[in-house]
């Protein structure tokens, strides 16, 4: 696997608690990043992004359970070693803890904005090998 990341030359394994077994799971389901054309997109296929549960004045969203599975348990599983060891991470879910949100709907938002993290790495990883090649 370490080979075939290195081969990738990806960025991946830069981020926090997101090892080779991980990111090589990632690359595998996710392809072509380029067959995403926005965040939005991307967070709808790894089931990240919210779904509205809204009810009279409440405003709420519930976890998605849409997407490829694989890659929405990748990120869980790096919300909740970020959660857990410190850092960036338990900040954001601390402050969302702090705003009123429950523990799920904390660890739902952290998993989406670690959506978003991947895909602008994944993009960037493809912009720098399309200028390396030109």
């Amino acid at each position: 696997m370490r080979d075939a990341l290195a081969a990738a030359h990806t960025a991946l394994t830069m981020l926090p608690r997101l090892g080779t077994v991980l990111a090589a799971k990632l690359l595998g389901h996710v392809g072509d990043v380029t067959l995403f054309p926005s965040e939005h997109h991307f967070a709808s296929y790894t089931g990240t992004a919210p779904s509205d549960a809204s009810s009279g004045k409440n405003t709420r969203h519930r976890l998605n359970t849409g997407g490829n599975r694989a890659l929405n348990s990748v990120l869980h599983i790096i919300a909740i070693c970020q959660i857990r060891d410190g850092g960036r991470g338990q900040e954001y879910y601390l402050r969302k803890i702090a705003e009123g949100k429950t523990p799920a709907e904390a660890r739902r938002a952290l998993k989406r904005r670690l959506s978003n993290v991947v895909y602008r790495t994944l993009k960037r990883d493809h912009h720098t090998a399309l200028t390396a090649a030109a």
